[in-house]
């Protein structure tokens, strides 16, 4: 089995002490976002390798040489202002962090994910060119691989569109950032791709990948897994991982997010969390079912 922490909120830069403390414990309990009465319980002897997605690597930093299993980070970088992403660190501190990141894990085991691309007034194709441009200069040697994805268009972000005023791409647009992100990308040793998206860059420069390839699992681990297809009616070609996050739980509350799609649960579910539960929110009850999850 593969960890993903986590797809549903960042618990590496709110929750990384929890995360820990279940490492050190051997298991975690995750209910079912769809069956909260069910739980699963995961034992990390069952884990093959864990997959750190977040938008601020420092909290977990200094537990890292603990944890014994592979492990990859996604770290999502984008250019936006505090309008969009309100309650981010400054972006120089998270440059600081990927940095030490980068030196604890080594640059292949880190993916930077530029995500997601929107065009507005404020954030136009220029903007993004440079923003990107920058990015990639401050980054070289630190990581060696670039994901992309365009804004998709959850309740969320139609909803935040005050704040987002994004516009629709155009075929331009695609090929304007598929052949400047690709330049950019290549003058300082990285590439650049999509994962699980519909328009094809590959014409300019990206080459075709997932977010985590088998080849990249079976070289991590030694073993093979099934696509994972419950995320993707089999679009996507990623390996199966597990997540042990919950939604509305992201103290970021980024404008463009799928995650936290009923804020008034977010407070309450922050107040919730104790670092010492099993659970990432609240506390297991009498009538709970626990399954023990292996694959």
């Amino acid at each position: 089995m593969i960890l993903i922490v986590s797809g549903r909120t960042d618990i590496v830069a709110f929750y990384s002490k929890w995360f820990i403390n279940r490492y050190r414990e051997g298991f975690v309990d995750v209910r079912n976002p769809f069956n909260p009465k069910l739980v699963s319980r995961i034992n990390f002897a069952d884990v093959d390798a864990i997959l750190f997605c977040t938008k601020n690597p420092e909290p977990i930093l200094k537990y890292l040489p603990e944890i014994k299993k592979p492990i990859l980070f996604h770290v999502t970088l984008t250019p936006y202002k505090e309008d969009i992403e309100p309650f981010l660190p400054p972006k120089s501190d998270i440059i600081k962090s990927i940095k030490e990141l980068s030196k604890l894990i080594g640059p292949d085991y880190l993916t930077i994910r530029y995500d997601p691309v929107f065009l507005s007034p404020k954030y136009s194709l220029s903007y993004h060119k440079k923003a990107f441009e920058k990015m990639c200069s401050l980054l070289e040697g630190y990581t060696s691989k670039i994901i992309i994805s365009f804004l998709d268009d959850y309740k969320n972000v139609r909803k935040n569109y005050s704040y987002l005023k994004y516009r629709p791409f155009t075929e331009n647009d695609y090929a304007t950032i598929g052949k400047s992100f690709s330049a950019s990308a290549l003058n300082h040793q990285m590439t650049v791709q999509t994962c699980f998206e519909e328009q094809d860059l590959i014409s300019y420069g990206f080459i075709k990948g997932e977010c985590l390839s088998h080849e990249l699992a079976y070289t991590l681990t030694g073993k093979k897994y099934p696509d994972w297809k419950a995320r993707s009616s089999g679009k996507c070609h990623c390996v199966k991982m597990v997540d042990i996050g919950a939604y509305n739980t992201c103290h970021h509350l980024c404008r463009y997010c799928y995650a936290n799609y009923d804020e008034s649960q977010i407070v309450t579910n922050i107040k919730n969390h104790d670092d010492t539960s099993s659970l990432l929110i609240g506390h297991l009850t009498p009538d709970d079912t626990i399954k023990i999850r292996t694959k």
